[in-house]
């Protein structure tokens, strides 16, 4: 008797132990479902590997990721100091350094696996790269935002390292010379493909031939249109076909058509501004396909669909002023 007593016992016990496990484990599973956060990320200090040749990079101004992984950067050579480039000298000063190629790519371990950019016949690249894109295909992307100057244009001193400014007859506000009115598409090996826009020919944030300093692109692999964040200069996105470079639309801040006024001191209490500031920094898609484009100065970022309607917008940091908050966005893939 007392040996049956005991055995209904532990399997009394047993029953109800399962049964805390099983309800801990659902309650478990649903707090971990309801409290799904974003992934956190940890520097790696010793990435990339060291480079080649005693080449440098100077301001990393657009990352992107191939379809294998790899890690694509552009950056700017022009904002070396001279004392970083002795190397470059005939004959050289030093042992130290020299700029590395415009467009290096990287795997995943940080080992460089290619390089290649620059001036070139049958495209104009830019004063000042900007933005760097891999699309579905595997081809290349780029911007600028280099204002440069016109044709007899003396430059004048103040100018940030790397950048240039205009001489004291010429604006560089929306009315001043732009020289990068372009973006340019290559294949992975450097192979130039298509340029839209030509330097210094823009005429606006309704010319459909050519741009104003564009920021970012993204291509869309279910239409085959490129989204361009244009950027500096203008004020809007405009799309066009990633084959051919044909015009297909545009639209300002709310889907509206983009107007080139001045908007005035930036005011964090004052109604959202009607247009987009320069620079529209930046343009993605979410697997959604709502296309989210970053209004950096205006502390915004605007959704739409892809025909340019307008769908929502959303505020970061409205006191941040200078610069602004919204640079970049980036989606899990």
């Amino acid at each position: 008797m007392r040996r049956n007593l005991y055995v209904g016992a532990v399997f009394l016990t047993l029953i109800v132990a399962l049964w805390v496990s099983s309800n801990l484990v659902e309650k478990t599973a649903t707090l971990q479902g309801a409290t799904v956060m974003a992934p956190r990320f940890e520097v790696d200090p010793l990435w990339p590997q060291p480079l080649p040749n005693h080449w440098l990079m100077g301001q990393t101004i657009g990352v992107s990721v191939d379809a294998q992984d790899h890690v694509w950067v552009i950056h700017r050579a022009g904002s070396l100091e001279p004392g970083e480039q002795h190397a470059t000298t005939n004959p050289p000063t030093a042992m130290c350094c020299a700029p590395a190629p415009p467009i290096l790519q990287f795997d995943q371990a940080g080992n460089p696996v290619g390089h290649w950019g620059g001036k070139g016949e049958g495209y104009d690249w830019p004063e000042s790269n900007h933005g760097v894109t891999v699309d579905y295909k595997g081809n290349v992307w780029i911007g600028g935002n280099g204002r440069g100057q016109p044709p007899g244009a003396r430059g004048t001193r103040g100018a940030p390292r790397g950048e240039q400014v205009l001489n004291e007859n010429q604006t560089g506000g929306v009315q001043g010379y732009f020289n990068d009115a372009m973006i340019l598409k290559f294949t992975q090996a450097g192979k130039f493909l298509m340029q839209i826009g030509k330097p210094g020919q823009s005429k606006g944030s309704n010319d459909v031939e050519n741009l104003r300093l564009p920021a970012k692109t993204f291509v869309d692999k279910m239409t085959n249109e490129v989204y361009v964040a244009d950027g500096y200069g203008n004020h809007r996105v405009i799309v066009y076909d990633a084959d051919t470079g044909k015009y297909k639309r545009h639209w300002g801040a709310y889907g509206k058509r983009p107007e080139d006024v001045d908007l005035g001191r930036y005011d964090p209490n004052a109604p959202p501004p009607p247009q987009f500031r320069n620079p529209v920094h930046c343009v993605e898609m979410s697997v959604d396909r709502m296309l989210y484009v970053c209004d950096r100065v205006n502390d915004r970022v605007q959704v739409f669909k892809p025909d340019g309607t307008f769908v929502k917008e959303a505020f970061f940091n409205k006191q941040t002023l200078g610069s602004g908050s919204a640079w970049d966005i980036a989606f899990s893939k």
